[in-house]
């Protein structure tokens, strides 16, 4: 039986991607690893596929994603990794895989997800929900409850697929989906990959529901979730193993959400303080924090939000514009200067 992880980032992600193939590969050795990466490197910073945990590599650009160029600048970094994800699905099915499990760059495994595995020999599609208990007090109700209801009600920081018909199904409709309508939009009902998929159990057949307390874990079921460390070393929630938690929002606001949520007597810090440790030391100085290849125009001018968003909105100016990227004369960026008036107009 094969069963292949993946994850899906940019660059400046890499010091966390280590962390959660480091933390998979301590138990599950046997498991492929996939690293998606929508980006290229910057100068002066090699990737070598030899050096890292991953076993293969698949970049965004090769994902058969027709005028990629066009097509990435109509999203920011989180749009376009979360994009991908669909796509990549279906190759890693293409290449054999029986089991296919994804999980976010920014997750650590901290026991073994046998009962995953396991539970794909009853199910073809596994989702954990953000919350599994109802919330009682009115700031975790609009904090946990309401943001499930606008966001999704799945966290797609985990996925895990069989590869049989339903899993088949539900791949290629999720990369058509993403490959068109994956952007931060919860006003008009999307938000990336993630909301899609309250969809899945009524799309499809055989999906399975994890409601484990010990799977992903994170700051938006902390309210319900008692992280400890046993005598023996045993790291639980709930009395349940933990299996991997999601670290989510790596830095104040993680903090203040964790915080919010946790006992003060929580071992839950323990886990931030390793987790933090652990980034660290997989950081490569040489590699700017916010680095994204395609957060820039080819002058290294930074683009707004604003104008990918009047970009994928506009068929004319991309028509216009088949490498929006371009600096200079007769550029979407040039565009852009001439016609701030009509470039400033709310898009519908």
């Amino acid at each position: 039986m094969s069963v292949h992880c993946f994850t899906s980032f940019s660059f400046s992600y890499l010091n966390r991607a280590r962390v959660l193939v480091h933390t998979v590969k301590k138990f599950h050795p046997d498991w492929i690893f996939w690293a998606v990466i929508t980006d290229e490197a910057p100068e002066g910073f090699t990737f070598n596929l030899s050096n890292e945990g991953f076993d293969n590599v698949l970049w965004g650009q090769d994902l058969k994603l027709k005028d990629f160029e066009a097509w990435i600048f109509k999203h920011d970094v989180v749009e376009a990794c979360t994009a991908v994800k669909g796509y990549a699905l279906e190759h890693i099915l293409r290449d054999g895989a029986e089991k296919i499990v994804y999980l976010d760059p920014d997750i650590a495994v901290f026991n073994p997800l046998d009962l995953v595995v396991k539970a794909l020999e009853d199910y073809s599609i596994l989702l954990t929900p953000h919350q599994v208990r109802p919330e009682k007090l009115e700031m975790a109700i609009r904090d946990n409850e309401i943001t499930s209801s606008r966001l999704g009600t799945y966290n797609l920081g985990f996925l895990a697929i069989r590869n049989d018909s339903s899993g088949h199904e539900m791949a290629e409709w999720w990369a058509a989906r993403l490959s068109k309508m994956c952007y931060d939009t919860p006003e008009d009902g999307i938000f990336v990959d993630q909301k899609w998929c309250d969809l899945v159990p009524a799309l499809f057949d055989n999906v399975g529901i994890l409601r484990n307390p010990g799977l992903n874990v994170a700051s938006w079921n902390l309210s319900h979730r008692n992280v400890r460390i046993s005598a023996s070393g045993e790291i639980l929630a709930n009395e349940a193993l933990l299996r991997f938690f999601h670290f989510t929002k790596l830095g104040p606001l993680g903090d203040t959400m964790t915080k919010r949520y946790a006992t003060p007597d929580s071992d839950v810090y323990e886990l931030w303080l390793w987790y933090k440790n652990a980034v660290r030391q997989f950081t490569d100085d040489g590699l700017p924090s916010r680095w994204w290849r395609y957060a820039t125009y080819d002058d290294g001018k930074f683009i707004d939000k604003a104008d990918r968003v009047l970009y994928r909105h506009r068929q004319d100016l991309q028509d216009a514009f088949a490498n929006p990227f371009a600096s200079g004369v007769g550029s979407f960026q040039e565009w852009l200067k001439l016609n701030k008036d009509e470039s400033n107009k709310p898009t519908t």
